[in-house]
């Protein structure tokens, strides 16, 4: 397995999983936490499902492309919904899962 030629995708998954994370632990903190209730939804499916990638992609998993394409699918949900929302943490979170999005549909290519 050469590794290298996912390691792109693999860093943009860990850091997308990171970014929601955080961002569905800053949404719980915010005035009106019920209003970012589908954004904590979608941080946390998202989380799981780049952390899933990533790991996929570390076992060179015949499956790859198709998860990747379904990693990008939930990204790019998980990243309009966040920029429905004026927050810092909300505006990191979309711009990480854009990136994620971008590195899992170039390596599903």
């Amino acid at each position: 397995m050469d590794q290298l030629k996912y390691q792109d995708c693999i860093d943009a998954c860990n850091r997308c999983a990171d970014a929601c994370d955080h961002c569905s632990v800053a949404c719980l903190s915010e005035e009106n936490v019920a209003m970012m209730a589908r954004c904590i939804r979608l941080d946390m499916d998202c989380a799981a499902l780049c952390r899933f990638t990533a790991g996929a992609l570390a076992r060179d998993s015949e499956h790859a492309a198709q998860i990747c394409r379904l990693c990008a699918d939930i990204c790019e949900a998980c990243a309009k919904e966040c920029e429905k929302h004026d927050h810092d943490h909300c505006k990191a979170c979309a711009k990480a899962c854009r990136d994620c999005a971008k590195a899992c549909r170039d390596m599903a290519a």
